[in-house]
């Protein structure tokens, strides 16, 4: 089993003891252990990757090459060359908006969902200029994904699915190999946020069959400017390169170019050599812990979470009530009600809403002045807000290092916040 205690030792800013830190689906903390992998590649071999005929920049390639390998065999895939180094989840899927709207015509559909992060809306978006159609599939009362609604949005014109794993606002877990299932009957290409996935339970990308998966370091305990996209290579192949540059090509003539094999085609430039090496010691730590503990402490954690809230009077959470389809995500509001199946919701919650109303930003600001760091506002997902008929929540996000202690301290600091504000 995970005891976060024992881990929260390996980060030095958790050990002082003043701060709670509840902000993970933003970003992580980071162990020493990945901060010493970033320290030890600047002070024994920094250099230059692929280039330089010396040691101590060969000794750069094999760690930087090896990180491909290890983050590779993370998310089970057999193949390094299906993964490509970018700067983060937003760059990876701009980079497919880009590569694969190259090929799209006016007419051709793109499905999301009404849960999915700005980073997977907003470059789709851009394809409306050429005609593209955006579709976008509803939740339910719970903030699960419709079924059924995602069916009517896919049909013979579709050509993208691209969907969240796990909402970092709802904590909806979605069933991925399902989804994929469904686009590949469509004829159509499966795309998975897997932000708030890879870092919190096991998955693998083959058993899962999407044909794209984007991912960010600083979610998984690893440095901030280094993401992944995981491709089927076939399908990178056949996608033009993203940038051009040094490294992503083969040879360069005045009349033109040809490049370089995967995936460098995809990585122009100098790349995040020390952030690779260091998602890699992610990687590491991530897997001597164990994906499985990682999902049951996050479970348990979830579970314990979800009947402290019921304690609160006035507070409303959103999501699954189900744990085991819940990710560590725990966006509330004090004195705001949702949109969705208002009625229904209050009968089984029994709770009682009162005139009172805590807006996020003063809820964070308090739970500050007690060490609590939460995260406040539209969690880069406004139209979401919108569909639960809010402006914003609060949210506290739960990792390795979080334990019920943590959770205790919210929701005491939160019941403070009410006697404080109604003053």
């Amino acid at each position: 089993m995970l005891d976060p205690v024992r881990v929260a030792k390996d980060f030095p800013i958790l050990s002082k003891g003043d701060l709670t830190y509840l902000d993970s689906a933003a970003t992580t903390q980071k162990p020493v252990q990945v901060v010493d992998a970033i320290e030890d590649y600047y002070y024994s071999c920094n250099s230059n990757v692929h280039r330089g005929i010396y040691r101590i920049s060969e000794e750069a390639t094999e760690r930087y090459e090896k990180a491909r390998e290890n983050i590779s065999q993370f998310v089970g895939s057999r193949d390094p060359a299906g993964t490509v180094f970018v700067r983060n989840t937003t760059e990876a899927i701009n980079l497919l908006s880009y590569t694969l709207g190259r090929q799209l015509k006016a007419g051709d559909e793109i499905v999301l969902s009404v849960m999915e992060h700005h980073s997977n809306m907003v470059p789709w978006q851009f394809l409306r200029e050429k005609g593209v159609v955006i579709r976008y599939a509803d939740i339910d009362s719970e903030g699960r994904l419709d079924p059924e609604d995602l069916k009517s949005k896919i049909g013979r014109k579709t050509r993208i699915v691209s969907l969240t794993h796990v909402s970092n606002v709802l904590g909806t877990v979605n069933p991925v190999s399902e989804l994929a299932k469904m686009a590949h009957e469509a004829s159509s290409l499966f795309i998975v946020d897997g932000a708030q996935s890879v870092p919190h339970m096991p998955l693998d990308v083959k058993s899962i069959d999407c044909d794209f998966m984007a991912f960010s370091g600083h979610k998984m305990l690893g440095p901030a400017g280094i993401g992944v996209l995981y491709g089927k290579p076939e399908l990178l192949m056949r996608l033009p390169p993203f940038m051009g540059g040094g490294d992503m090509i083969r040879e360069v003539r005045l009349d033109g170019a040809t490049w370089n094999d995967l995936p460098y085609k995809f990585e122009a430039g100098t790349p995040n050599i020390e952030g690779a090496i260091g998602l890699s010691a992610a990687v590491d730590y991530l897997r001597n812990l164990g994906m499985d503990n990682v999902r049951r402490h996050e479970m348990e954690l979830m579970d314990y979470v979800m009947k402290r809230a019921g304690e609160i009077e006035d507070l409303t959470y959103y999501g699954p009530r189900d744990p085991k389809v819940h990710g560590g995500v725990f966006s509330f509001n004090i004195g705001q009600i949702p949109a969705f199946d208002l009625e229904s919701e209050l009968n089984s919650r029994h709770l009682k809403i009162s005139s009172q109303e805590l807006h996020p930003h003063d809820i964070s600001s308090y739970l500050d002045q007690s060490g609590i760091a939460v995260r406040a506002g539209h969690h880069c997902a406004m139209p979401l807000m919108t569909r639960l008929g809010v402006q914003a929540t609060s949210r506290a996000s739960f990792y390795v290092y979080n334990s019920r202690d943590d959770a205790d301290k919210l929701f005491i600091a939160l019941e403070n916040a009410k006697k404080a504000f109604a003053r």
